[in-house]
């Protein structure tokens, strides 16, 4: 079957976005997942690009590769050394706004209960993914700061994770299902993946049958996730967690991974990000717009500046800042909610709209402003 020319026209939209987003990264000295994200929203917003099902597709793929992905870049002795902290400053990251926003919307803004709740947990994330995309395009991929943003991350997410399948879902067989299979494919990876990574035969090859390991668990993940209501982007981050130190073996092998993602399957997770925003539904709705976005940067501020202070004080702006940005989880709850009749269109691309510039404007503030300069004495 002839593919039509509207997709063939979306893909061609979307490569040319994805090599103008590096261009302009490179130039203005930004993380280019914040170009690709306001591309996104820009094109999309002029009818030259539109969300199918191949790029959503390719798009969740993308997210729960860079889960991964963050999950590997974990140093496991440190997390248990750090785990206060990064317990404490991510579930602080959480609590905060989930209360400032849910009792803003409810009380104030006149949104019913279910709604309310939906907003809470949508602009209480921290995403991952951009956290992980943007530290690593820093000069501080290996300090301890990383680790921890990345551990208090991870615990943000879980949080959320929690709270809107306690709120909301009701689990089932298959919702048993998967997590039982995501925790025999996490299990049976974890001891078996080192002959996958170690094998003489498979080493430095041109077809990458390390790469395609990954993908195949990754997918697996994605089907039962699907399947049983759940979310891939947690065994995700464990996978790439327990993998750490087989994949710290190959190198060559984890470069190659992130050469992959970020050559097309990242780019396309951000753009469709930004593709999610409509202009004309945010601009009707511009007071509570701003006042959701300033309610998610002031209590974010409020529940991980002064903890960041104390146990990160040479960077805990920066701490702050990125822990202030949101996607996957933002845009998770946000779908769930309107798909359920939680919350209707315009609270959507309201939701969606914060979610979005969150992703953008923190991560901006922090990389200008607020980059540690010394890797030395970060974290103390």
């Amino acid at each position: 079957m002839a593919i039509d020319l509207l997709t063939q026209f979306n893909l061609l939209v979307l490569v040319i976005i994805i090599f103008i987003a590096s261009l302009i990264s490179l130039r203005l000295g930004l993380s280019v997942a914040i170009i690709e994200i306001v591309l996104g929203a820009v094109f999309g917003n002029l009818g030259f690009l539109q969300v199918t099902d191949w790029m959503t597709l390719v798009a969740s793929l993308g997210g729960i590769l860079l889960t991964f992905l963050a999950g590997t870049e974990i140093n496991i002795n440190l997390m248990k050394e750090k785990y206060k902290e990064s317990f404490l400053i991510g579930f602080s990251s959480f609590l905060a706004p989930f209360i400032g926003v849910s009792l803003y919307t409810y009380f104030i803004a006149g949104w019913n209960l279910e709604a309310a709740l939906i907003a809470g947990i949508a602009l209480s994330t921290t995403s991952l993914a951009v956290v992980y995309s943007v530290l690593m395009e820093t000069d501080i991929p290996n300090s301890d700061l990383v680790k921890i943003i990345l551990s208090a991350t991870f615990v943000t997410d879980i949080s959320t994770a929690l709270a809107l399948s306690i709120i909301f879902i009701k689990p089932d067989l298959y919702t048993i299902l998967f997590i039982v299979i995501s925790i025999v494919v996490i299990a049976l990876a974890a001891k078996y993946s080192k002959h996958i990574f170690g094998h003489d035969k498979l080493k430095n090859k041109v077809i990458e049958p390390e790469i395609k390991y990954v993908f195949v668990l990754l997918v697996v993940f994605m089907y039962f996730a699907a399947l049983g209501n759940g979310q891939a982007v947690l065994p995700a981050f464990v996978l790439g967690l327990l993998m750490s130190k087989e994949l710290a073996k190959v190198k060559k092998a984890t470069t190659r991974l992130r050469t992959v993602a970020y050559a097309v399957i990242t780019p396309i997770f951000f753009i469709v990000g930004g593709l999610n925003v409509s202009f004309s539904l945010v601009l009707a709705s511009l007071g509570i717009f701003v006042i959701l976005f300033a309610i998610k940067f002031i209590s974010k501020f409020i529940g991980v500046y002064f903890l960041a202070n104390k146990y990160i004080p040479n960077g805990s702006m920066y701490t702050t800042l990125l822990m202030s940005t949101g996607l996957t989880f933002g845009t998770i709850a946000s779908v769930f909610g309107l798909n359920a009749g939680y919350i209707d269109q315009v609270q959507y691309s309201v939701l969606i709209g914060v979610v979005v510039a969150s992703a953008v404007i923190p991560t901006f503030i922090a990389q200008k402003w607020f980059l540690p300069r010394h890797r030395e004495d970060i974290v103390e």
